[in-house]
């Protein structure tokens, strides 16, 4: 799933590529990725670029005072063209599912697989968007002591408060593990209960993993940041993998359609953590 980090990029990318050409044409390639049909998408028709932003995981793109808001889920991806077919995509074949005419350039909104989540809104201000209506404070910008504000009194794991979008925008499952990781915490620590040093060095490994990711992603095409993602990551999505702090072999908690990973070395006393696919506690 994109994330704070590759949103900012695509929004870079758009102010860079985007900004000053006009909307030619806009074709919606799959009905349910629209969420709104006033105004409608032809709304857009003649309108010139003037902008593109973040919030949180949504990106905007600002066409002279309408906004193009997205949010590209967890296996959705915009794929810049600097010469787009003029025939509009076909309905129901292929992962296109809306495609932005710039006057040759322009831009697909992609998604993989079967479970159709990707999401577009056309809105006179963004705060219209139900998810972007409810975003928390942002990742990049929240200070320590709102983001010891954010935790106080959580009974939740701490995995949990940092993806859930109302409390901290921008961090999904792939940047929490990597935050928690360089923190050296437990996913299944309980937020509210961390000390002041533990709430100290989450902050300080918050601002470091994505200040880090975004700068890598810099001067990136949008084709390549998928790959820079990747690349920078130590422990998630590399279960079975020795851990590039300390040698140990990267664990894994799954459940019903995501996982987690973690160092056991790093984060938990060396104590695996339950994986009830598995069994009921791991010794």
């Amino acid at each position: 799933m994109p994330e704070l980090p590759e949103v900012e990029a695509l929004a870079r990318h758009l102010r860079e590529h985007a900004a000053g050409r006009e909307v030619a044409r806009v074709d919606v390639a799959s009905l349910s990725v629209l969420k709104t049909t006033d105004p409608l998408h032809t709304a857009l028709h003649g309108r010139a670029v003037t902008g593109a932003g973040r919030f949180g995981k949504h990106l905007d793109l600002d066409c002279d005072g309408l906004h193009l808001v997205v949010h590209l889920a967890r296996a959705g991806w915009l794929r810049w063209s600097d010469a787009l077919p003029s025939a509009p995509p076909k309905p129901g074949r292929g992962p296109i599912a809306l495609r932005v005419h710039l006057g040759g350039p322009g831009f697909d909104l992609t998604e993989a697989g079967t479970q159709k989540r990707l999401a577009a809104w056309v809105v006179r201000d963004p705060a219209e968007v139900p998810g972007v209506a409810k975003l928390g404070p942002d990742a990049l910008e929240i200070s320590e002591p709102g983001f010891a504000e954010v935790l106080a009194g959580r009974t939740e794991r701490i995995k949990t408060v940092l993806t859930d979008q109302s409390r901290l925008a921008g961090v999904g499952n792939a940047y929490s593990d990597e935050v928690l990781h360089r923190a050296r915490l437990s996913p299944f620590a309980t937020a509210g209960r961390l000390d002041e040093p533990a709430v100290r060095r989450l902050h300080a490994a918050l601002r470091e993993v994505l200040e880090d990711a975004v700068r890598r992603s810099e001067h990136q095409d949008a084709a390549r940041l998928k790959a820079e993602k990747r690349s920078g990551l130590r422990v998630h999505g590399r279960t079975g993998l020795p851990c590039p702090v300390c040698g140990d072999l990267v664990r894994e908690v799954s459940f019903a359609d995501r996982s987690l990973q973690y160092c056991p070395t790093c984060q938990t006393g060396g104590r695996p953590l339950a994986d009830r696919r598995m069994s009921r506690l791991l010794k």
